[in-house]
């Protein structure tokens, strides 16, 4: 048996990744602060691998900071750029574990290849992502509802404006101590106008571009006093899709519905992991189209008792209202009531505070200097 690494620096010497100086420093001098929020607090490290001439280069290890890019970079001329979300946990056990990674290496590829960028081989993202964790596992928050945020992001650095990939390739990881992202029962303007996507487009893609196409619905909702829009289908803008980042549920004759993937909605792992778990409870759920106005004419009878969303972020938000093109706001007679079953029961596997029947952690060593 291979002996196990005992630090950062010998960790990644046996994975074939350099450790830049200043590492150990940055994290001896990192203080967590009390307050945490989502995505405000960065860890002091992250990982950088650069793909070129068909592979991909050793990676970096190094202290968190600004990093160069090109100004004609496709990343940012194109948004030649895809990323995933994921979390690590450290409550119910002494060492860190992720929660069904696999699953976000898998996505990750998919996006690139909906973008025509490589791949970041499973044995790159894995090295990268229990790295900076095994690093970082003493910043890891042992409170229940607190986490460490992963992002990893794949983006074009080759400079040009002729329409076609980039050469060159960065694949990085950043880290953030957070909290879940929640600000009580979300207020959702339904998108009447703007489209998100469409079938044959990137929406299935966590790409940065599909983020930037929410942006204008979601700050006239907000400007409206809302929380964030749902879209719908862009053919006939009938069928509920999903919300700016998150997918959603609807309790309806005491039976969970969803969207079904239609191709312009993202597969969400929270979704998918809830769809596994509400089953396993005794919920009986649908995959099925799910018209809008058909939504709201069983919340005002009562059939539709309760509506929520889902998202790595967030885990499960109640929503405590929809507001139409009209302003005519529909309020389930329920909030937070499955919805607050299921997060519990969630987020308790992904803490390893309850048993995790379908094997979806994974534990990652922690690395010390």
């Amino acid at each position: 048996m291979a002996p196990m690494p005992t630090s950062v620096a010998e960790a990644v010497a046996m994975a074939g990744y350099h450790v830049a100086p200043g590492v150990g420093a940055a994290l001896k001098q990192f203080v967590l602060p009390e307050k945490l929020g989502f995505g405000l607090v960065a860890a002091p490290l992250m990982f950088s691998a650069e793909w070129s001439d068909g592979n991909w280069g050793r990676g970096e290890l190094l202290p968190y900071g600004p990093i160069e890019i090109l100004p004609g970079a496709r990343a940012l001329q194109y948004a030649e750029l895809v990323f995933e979300g994921l979390k690590a946990y450290k409550v119910g056990e002494a060492g860190p574990n992720l929660f069904r990674p696999r699953e976000n290496w898998q996505r990750l590829a998919r996006s690139a290849q909906r973008l025509s960028m490589p791949a970041v081989s499973e044995s790159v993202f894995f090295q990268a992502i229990e790295v900076m964790v095994g690093a970082c596992h003493r910043l890891i928050p042992r409170e229940s509802g607190r986490s460490l945020y992963l992002r990893p992001f794949l983006f074009g650095t080759e400079a040009g404006y002729l329409l076609r990939n980039s050469t060159t390739f960065r694949f990085m990881v950043i880290a953030n101590p957070v909290e879940i992202y929640s600000s009580g029962p979300m207020r959702v303007a339904i998108e009447r106008d703007d489209v998100r996507a469409a079938v044959g487009g990137v929406g299935t893609a966590k790409a940065s571009a599909n983020y930037a196409a929410s942006l204008r619905a979601s700050n006239a909702a907000v400007a409206r006093g809302l929380t964030v829009a749902l879209w719908l289908d862009a053919r006939e803008q009938r069928f509920i899709q999903e919300l700016s980042g998150m997918n959603l549920f609807a309790v309806i004759g005491g039976e969970l519905h969803t969207p079904a993937l239609d191709g312009a909605i993202l597969p969400g792992i929270t979704r998918d992991s809830l769809i596994t778990l509400a089953q396993h409870l005794g919920f009986k759920v649908h995959e099925r189209p799910l018209a809008i106005d058909d939504l709201l004419a069983q919340i005002v009878s009562g059939e539709c008792t309760e509506v929520f969303a889902c998202g790595t972020a967030a885990i499960l938000s109640p929503i405590g209202l929809l507001t139409d093109r009209d302003r005519r706001e529909y309020v389930p007679v329920q909030i937070d009531s499955a919805a607050a079953q299921l997060r519990e029961a969630l987020l308790a596997i992904q803490e390893r505070r309850a048993p995790d029947p379908f094997g979806w952690t994974r534990d990652v060593a922690p690395l010390t200097l």
